[in-house]
């Protein structure tokens, strides 16, 4: 028999395999419900591909992600049937930090038996929970989320069909991931870029003006430093009161703050041999900022009326709102400023730009008693976290550090 013959098939066999398996995707999204605002889509083949990339250009790490995959258990075994696109949505009207998705599973007891090995508390009637991480499953189909507040309500939207099939497409367009925001019908999209020591997310693709902003910035060495104007004060305030930004006829804000490590004294009371109270002192390190706010205001008596209204001075002059004490707010003809008193810090010149800047230290990953290992070491790697505005483009860049591996082979 030709060998030509026997190779060509096998040729076209192997090119129609290597396009299903790498290119094609079911582009159909049926979990998003109705009153969704937010999704969030994960390109798992093309997230896959990049990480196997890595892996094949970084030979030195290959013993390593071995012992990785043993430790850690591999998703391939769970029962989870492994989607071309992950969807994760925000339900209207819910907190900010509620997010929810939908799994579809091959084999559902095998997937609670991941479960049991990932240490998920059995709440019964399906339901498990880790952490702030709440799954119930039913028949072939999981729903995980951030909260158990819609997860019932997600379910029966599944059981009935109800969710609106939706295409891949109108959310993202050949990058690793994607976050959009719905209004009605319309929809605005964000890219999310993974490189190589770092992460964009943006809906522009020119970042020349982010990249000058974080290289001012990285000259300097605080904390914080942010500038806002009144737009993206407002935008910000949506996520934790709507009326701060309007009630406050705040119009800008400039903030820089750093971090310290500072003893903290606990009084508490016990009693001697004859029942006398005695006090005891004891000390603690807990890590607190030192700042300096400025608000720049409209109408700087309403903005301190505001301020009285919601009960944020006290008869010390102290701005309450602010967790860090102790401060000092005094009001001027622009607004007011707000300082700690411990160390306020003096504010840099104006750059004119719209930008959060959030620099690393090791006082904040020190200090959240909350994570696991694993989530410490993630955020000890990062640099630096930056946000950006200009006109209708916006820019967030997550910073790592330098290193021998790429982030998809690092986290």
């Amino acid at each position: 028999m030709n060998k030509k013959k026997i190779i060509l098939p096998l040729v076209v066999l192997l090119a129609v395999a290597v396009y299903f398996w790498v290119f094609h995707k079911n582009k159909n999204l049926k979990y998003i419900p109705e009153n969704a605002d937010a999704v969030i889509l994960i390109d798992i083949k093309k997230v896959t591909g990049q990480y196997l990339f890595s892996l094949a250009t970084h030979p030195s790490h290959w013993s390593g992600n071995k012992a990785k995959g043993k430790s850690t258990g591999s998703l391939k075994g769970s029962g989870i049937r492994v989607p071309d696109f992950l969807q994760i949505f925000h339900i209207k009207g819910t907190k900010f930090s509620e997010w929810y998705s939908v799994l579809e599973l091959k084999d559902s007891q095998k997937f609670i038996g991941f479960l049991k090995k990932q240490n998920f508390e059995d709440k019964g009637n399906n339901r498990f929970q880790k952490d702030q991480i709440f799954l119930i499953i039913n028949g072939n189909h999981c729903v995980a989320g951030t909260s158990d507040w819609a997860l019932e309500a997600i379910q029966k939207e599944i059981q009935t069909s109800s969710n609106p099939v939706r295409d891949a497409d109108r959310f993202i367009h050949n990058t690793a991931g994607s976050i959009s925001f719905i209004s009605g019908k319309k929809i605005q999209n964000f890219s999310i870029e993974l490189h190589d020591d770092e992460i964009e997310i943006k809906n522009n693709s020119n970042s020349e003006i982010l990249n000058a902003v974080a290289s001012r910035l990285q000259k300097g060495n605080h904390f914080l430093d942010l500038e806002l104007d009144k737009e993206n004060i407002r935008n910000f305030s949506r996520f934790f009161n709507k009326s701060i930004a309007d009630s406050s006829q705040a119009v800008y804000l400039k903030a820089m703050a750093d971090l310290e490590q500072v003893n903290d004294t606990i009084i508490s009371y016990e009693y001697d041999d004859n029942f006398n109270e005695v006090e005891k002192k004891t000390f603690q390190k807990i890590t607190q900022p030192d700042y300096t706010i400025d608000i720049k205001s409209d109408d700087p008596e309403k903005t301190w009326a505001y301020f009285q209204s919601k009960k944020w001075i006290n008869s010390e002059n102290q701005f309450t709102g602010i967790p860090f004490q102790p401060n000092q707010i005094n009001r001027n003809n622009n607004g007011v400023v707000i300082k700690s008193t411990r160390k306020p810090i003096a504010l840099s010149p104006k750059l004119k730009e719209n930008y959060i800047f959030i620099r690393n230290s090791a006082l904040l990953y020190s200090s959240l008693k909350t994570l696991g290992n694993t989530e410490k070491r993630i955020i000890s790697d990062i640099e630096y976290v930056l946000y950006g505005n200009k006109s209708q483009d916006y820019w967030v860049k997550i910073k790592a550090k330098n290193g021998e591996l790429p982030l998809i082979l690092r986290w």
